[in-house]
C-alpha cells in the first residue's frame, strides 16, 4: 500500500522515474518561442471608434511587410530575407536567418478608408477605423 501514488502526483512521479525531465526543460526555455516557428506576437486592442493592431517585428524593414484589409480580415505577412552582402559575409556564429510569417484577424466592421500603419523600432502599428455596422436582416409583412 506504501508503494501507490497519488493521481494527482503520478505525473511528477513518472518524470522522475525516467530521463525526460531536461528534454521539457528545454522546450519549455525561453529560447523556443514563436519567433522560432515564423510567427510573431499581434497584439488587437479595440478603442472604440478603431481597432488598433500592434505586431512585434524587430529587425524587419518595411519593404519586407504586406499589410491588407480583405473583407474584414486584416492579414499581416511577413517575409525576411538577407541580403546578397549578408550572404557574402562568413559568419562564425550566426542566429538570425530567414523568415516568413503570416497573421491575420477578423474585424466584422472594419472600415476601408482611413486605414493607416506605421513601424516605429520594430513594432508595427496598424489603426483601423470602425464604420457604421449595417443590418442585414429585413422584416418582412404577412399580407
Amino acid at each position: 500500500m506504501a508503494s501507490l501514488i497519488p493521481y494527482s502526483n503520478y505525473d511528477r512521479a513518472l518524470r522522475r522515474a525516467f530521463p525526460f525531465d531536461m528534454f521539457d526543460e528545454l522546450l519549455s526555455s525561453p529560447l523556443v518561442s514563436a519567433a522560432s516557428d515564423g510567427a510573431f506576437k499581434m497584439d488587437v486592442e479595440d478603442a472604440g471608434t478603431s481597432y488598433v493592431v500592434t505586431a512585434e517585428l524587430p529587425g524587419v524593414n518595411k519593404d519586407e511587410i504586406d499589410v491588407e484589409l480583405n473583407e474584414g480580415r486584416l492579414s499581416i505577412s511577413v517575409d525576411k530575407r538577407e541580403t546578397e552582402e549578408h550572404k557574402a559575409k562568413n559568419f562564425l556564429h550566426k542566429e538570425t536567418h530567414e523568415w516568413s510569417a503570416s497573421r491575420g484577424v477578423y474585424l466584422k466592421d472594419a472600415a476601408t478608408a482611413g486605414l493607416t500603419a506605421k513601424l516605429d523600432g520594430g513594432v508595427l502599428t496598424i489603426t483601423v477605423p470602425k464604420q457604421e455596422e449595417k443590418v442585414n436582416v429585413t422584416k418582412v409583412s404577412i399580407d
